[in-house]
């Protein structure tokens, strides 16, 4: 782009001004990764509007690092946000106010102009449809005390959780870093997310209705919007995103069994969010995915993640089979279904064949969120 153009886009944007990072730590906002050299000092030409920052101080060798810790913002028009590096802590922390102001006015006048890398707008639409149901009230009302995200110091989830698989690898590789210690508990903070049941039980409601009820959570999924989240489809939605951002880019645990929850959620309801689901696959699949072959690695996500045998595999398989096969079903949903089924089939080589059982039921008997299935008595069915 031409001077003028850009200059206007560095007054316009927002700025994210970083002071004393060591060399060699990685810096990355939304979907843009960063590694610090000796001149960088922060971000500029950033949109206005939400965006996730996150980090990974480094040994000297720039060869091991640290868990991501990472933290939300909500960027004003030509607003400059000040943060420096904390060499006991290993983490970014706010400056006084007056600093800040001082450190402002100094970014405005274009003095660190030089040290700022540009943020990427050409990625900044794959970044929107990842996160465009994220709000600032989404922000205040999920993330942790202090704003901080990091799996070093989520509460107790490897002790509270059974752990498949996938989960085992991250635990292991948080254990095995040079950079994992033991985090006391008073430091021990996770994000306010919404408590999502797996089985509805339901007063006075047996049998075939129940079996429905727990078969087709759109029920359920009502009830969440209403009492949680006041009717408003948007903030569902933006939970959802927020823990799919700190999970993808900040490799949050807690995050990722959030999104799993809700994930699962939406599979089992017949009316699914499946265009924001399909968004978040593509991108997170398609990331650092070399030469976009079937099955290639990725540098983010464990092997693990991508096998038939992760539940999103399972719940998939049943959801495509429930929309595909149904006699009627809303053009919208088909299509994005379909949209969906062939991502994961072309992505990861990912089979979606039917496996009915003898009573017209397919799941899996030793996954944990098939449906709940009441088998009625003779007496029930006469």
């Amino acid at each position: 782009m031409d001077s003028e153009t850009a200059l206007e886009l560095v007054k316009q944007g927002a700025t994210i001004l970083l002071l004393d990072v060591p060399q060699y730590t990685l810096v990355g906002i939304d979907t843009q990764m960063f590694s610090v050299g000796p001149s960088f000092k922060g971000i500029k030409m950033i949109p206005p509007g939400p965006h996730f920052l996150y980090y990974s101080s480094s040994c000297r060798d720039g060869r091991e690092f640290s868990p991501i810790t990472g933290f939300f913002i909500d960027a004003g028009p030509s607003e400059v946000i000040v943060r420096r590096w904390d060499p006991t802590e290993e983490r970014l922390v706010k400056v006084l106010e007056e600093e800040e102001e001082r450190f402002g006015e100094a970014v405005r006048q274009l003095e660190f102009d030089r040290q700022l890398g540009p943020y990427n707008l050409g990625q900044y639409g794959e970044w929107k449809r990842i996160s465009n149901h994220i709000s600032s009230t989404t922000i205040k009302r999920l993330e942790p005390i202090g704003g901080d995200i990091t799996v070093a110091c989520e509460p107790g989830i490897s002790q509270s959780t059974s752990k498949p698989a996938i989960e085992k690898v991250l635990d292991d590789q948080l254990k095995a870093s040079k950079f994992a210690t033991p985090v006391d508990s008073s430091q021990r903070r996770g994000c306010y997310y919404t408590e999502i049941p797996h089985v509805i039980k339901k007063r006075g409601v047996q049998g075939q209705e129940l079996t429905y009820l727990n078969l087709d959570k759109t029920l359920l999924l009502e009830n969440l919007l209403k009492k949680y989240f006041g009717g408003s489809e948007d903030l569902l939605l933006g939970e959802l995103q927020f823990a799919f951002v700190v999970f993808l880019m900040g490799q949050s645990l807690e995050g990722f069994l959030q999104w799993k929850s809700l994930i699962t959620l939406f599979l089992e309801c017949t009316e699914a969010f499946i265009k924001v689901i399909y968004h978040q696959l593509k991108f997170g699949l398609g990331r650092d995915r070399s030469n976009d072959t079937v099955g290639s690695s990725s540098t983010i996500l464990d092997e693990s993640w991508f096998t038939a045998d992760s539940f999103l595999y399972r719940l998939c398989k049943d959801f495509f089979s429930l929309v595909l096969e149904a006699p009627v079903v809303d053009g919208d949903l088909l299509t994005w279904t379909r949209k969906l089924k062939e991502l994961l089939e072309n992505r990861l080589g990912w089979k979606f064949q039917n496996n009915i059982a003898a009573d017209g039921i397919s799941f899996d008997e030793d996954d944990e969120f098939a449906p709940v299935v009441v088998r009625m008595d003779d007496s029930e069915l006469s």
